[in-house]
């Protein structure tokens, strides 16, 4: 071989052994990264279910939640504060939606976190494929509200087996301080959707002045009296959603959404579409919501009157983040008792 073009094989096979090396290089302080991101949390105490449970034909009662790393630390709130008021912990099925596009190692510390956090807990991990929604987001007035897993309710009916009925689908920034068998025995009559109804709340201003300009779509609302509901607590017949083809309907407004701009506020104006007047109305106790304020600056609120099954913090402010940044509000302190963060210690042993 000539010394020139000898020289330039040995330039070039160096070149591509040091671009090799900084790319696993790369990788491993990726991997890494997502490893350590994951907060640790202590072990939740065993629950055991009461006397009178039904030991030999027990009422499974099912839970969907979604599962990623920005919210970890309130799903793993939502879940102990159910099984600690639970009279059966044991009948509770948790059904965890987590994102295809999460690395791969990262899915499987999300699953072992669950696993150590509550060895006894009955669960499942369900993979919600982002590309379904991928072309069908619009962007609306928080990026929170736009990532693809916060649309993974509208697929409920498709990840969850087909034995599975009936499901209680929560947001991941809520805790639950009474009998989750109150909320999930509520008869839903002909409904396909159970939910706690906010009639005072302005319904015209979930939606753009174009959607009410255009006749096509405001007479949408025509045969109903609609009223505002929050998506993040919901009580979901799954086998009537999937003889009706729900999941169909909530796309169609998606697509439409995205040629006609029609509303701005994430996945809930969809369900308002297609359920809001037709909703199996829940006590209001089932979702003291809006306690992280509003969208914009999520500023403290107070509860609403009224009794107290469920404490949600929608909105902007979670309570996790004000909490550690020594600005709570005055109702973090009643989440602060279901945290099972493990928290650095103060001092050192070393």
């Amino acid at each position: 071989m000539p010394p020139d073009l000898h020289s330039l094989t040995t330039t070039i096979l160096l070149f591509l052994a040091l671009n090799l090396a900084a790319t696993v290089a790369l990788a491993a302080t990726v991997s890494t990264t997502v490893v350590a991101d994951l907060p640790e949390f202590q072990e939740a105490p065993e629950f055991r279910n009461g006397k009178e449970c039904n030991h030999h034909n027990p009422s499974i009662i099912h839970i969907a939640m979604t599962l990623d790393t920005t919210y970890l630390r309130g799903s793993v709130a939502g879940v102990f504060s159910v099984l600690q008021h639970a009279t059966c912990p044991e009948n509770i099925v948790f059904h965890f939606l987590s994102s295809t596009t999460t690395h791969r190692r990262n899915s499987a510390d999300l699953r072992r976190t669950i696993l150590t956090t509550f060895p006894y807990l009955s669960f499942h991990l369900h993979h919600f494929d982002t590309n379904l929604v991928k072309n069908k987001i619009s962007s609306s007035i928080r990026r929170a509200l736009d990532q693809p897993l916060n649309y993974a309710r509208i697929y409920l009916a498709d990840l969850i087996p087909i034995s599975v009925n009936r499901i209680i689908y929560f947001d991941s920034d809520l805790i639950v301080v009474d009998n989750i068998a109150n909320l999930w025995s509520i008869d839903l009559k002909s409904h396909v959707l159970g939910a706690p109804e906010y009639c005072h709340a302005n319904f015209s201003s979930y939606f753009t002045n174009k959607f009410w300009s255009i006749p096509i779509f405001s007479t949408v609302f025509s045969n109903r009296n609609p009223c505002y509901f929050n998506t993040g607590v919901m009580v979901i017949d799954l086998q009537k959603w999937r003889q009706g083809k729900y999941t169909e309907k909530l796309e169609n407004w998606m697509r439409l959404q995205k040629r006609y701009r029609i509303y701005e506020l994430g996945s809930l104006p969809p369900f308002l579409l297609v359920f809001a007047g037709n909703v199996e109305s829940i006590e209001h106790r089932w979702n003291q919501h809006g306690l992280g304020g509003d969208n914009v600056q999520g500023l403290c609120r107070d509860l609403h009157p009224g009794p107290v099954s469920l404490l949600h913090w929608s909105g902007k402010g979670k309570p996790w983040l004000r909490l550690d940044s020594k600005k709570p509000c005055p109702l973090d302190s009643l989440w602060a008792p279901y945290d099972l963060f493990r928290h650095a210690p103060l001092f050192s042993d070393s």
